[in-house]
């Protein structure tokens, strides 16, 4: 079940630590409500050689909806300041177990990086298993990164507002079954409750095993069907603001569907605006 392009193991990343062009993130990233404070746990203990992506400040931080994925520049500065370039394998976890990691898969994906996994289960099974913890940083040699941004994998709200309308592509969103109803109060601020009309509901939970790694693929297809996507469309997923939604875009291309992307604004978006039609129930 090991794929270097989108999920590995914790047997295989132990096996392959010690690799030279092995290149390990901690991507974790929480909800206010968590009340967890990801860079510095990150400090008190990661994965031998990990280095830290935070991804609000690996950001478009010109925009006003939170974290929307970087400009091409910052993100080449970014990753050559890590250590991060052209012939590195990459492996992103995070904190949670399989929360916020994919979304930085994605943005590598977005970058035209082909080269990169989520850890499965992410730290809390490293951790589980005994594995090996540390507090240093790492040794980090600058390495030049080449980019070519794939637009396809990237929705803005007027192309999302045009697949609601036509129905050409399933809009998946990946936020609990309450928040999808309307039946829930969303955590920012400001937005309105319910969904974008003709979505699908698919809560990322569903995707994921009681240990907190993902399901297998047939089981995966299985939970989308079951929400009533239609997988010979393709798919674009959405969640409150694109982190969870990038779950959805990682079980797809687990099961090998292909033609899938993330809105990236999502409901921090598309809640905010009274122009934009919104279905509830």
């Amino acid at each position: 079940m090991d794929d270097p392009k989108t999920l590995v193991s914790t047997d295989w990343l132990d096996a392959h630590l010690r690799d030279p062009d092995l290149r390990i993130l901690d991507a974790s990233w929480y909800l206010p409500a968590m009340a967890r404070d990801a860079k510095a746990e990150f400090d008190e203990g990661h994965i031998p050689g990990a280095r830290f992506f935070d991804i609000d400040e690996i950001a478009d931080q010109r925009s006003e909806l939170p974290h929307m994925f970087p400009p091409v520049e910052k993100f080449m500065s970014r990753m050559r300041a890590m250590g991060i370039g052209d012939g590195h394998q990459v492996v992103i976890y995070d904190g949670a177990g399989i929360f916020s990691a994919p979304r930085v898969w994605w943005t590598f994906r977005l970058m035209g990086k082909m080269d990169v996994a989520v850890l499965d289960g992410g730290l809390p099974k490293w951790r589980a298993e005994g594995r090996m913890i540390e507090d240093l940083p790492p040794f980090v040699r600058d390495r030049h990164m080449t980019v070519q941004r794939q637009a396809q994998l990237v929705k803005d709200v007027t192309q999302v507002a045009a697949s609601s309308k036509l129905g050409d592509w399933e809009i998946i969103d990946a936020r609990s079954e309450g928040r999808f109803r309307g039946e829930e109060p969303e955590p920012r601020a400001g937005l309105r409750q319910g969904h974008i009309p003709n979505s699908k509901n698919l809560p990322f939970g569903r995707l994921l095993n009681a240990d907190g790694t993902m399901k297998a693929p047939e089981a995966l297809k299985a939970e989308f069907v079951a929400a009533g996507v239609d997988l010979q469309k393709p798919a674009v997923t959405s969640c409150g603001s694109g982190i969870s939604a990038a779950i959805l875009n990682l079980a797809l291309e687990r099961i090998g569907h292909r033609d899938h992307a993330l809105y990236d604004g999502s409901w921090a978006e598309w809640g905010m605006y009274g122009d934009l039609r919104v279905a509830k129930g």
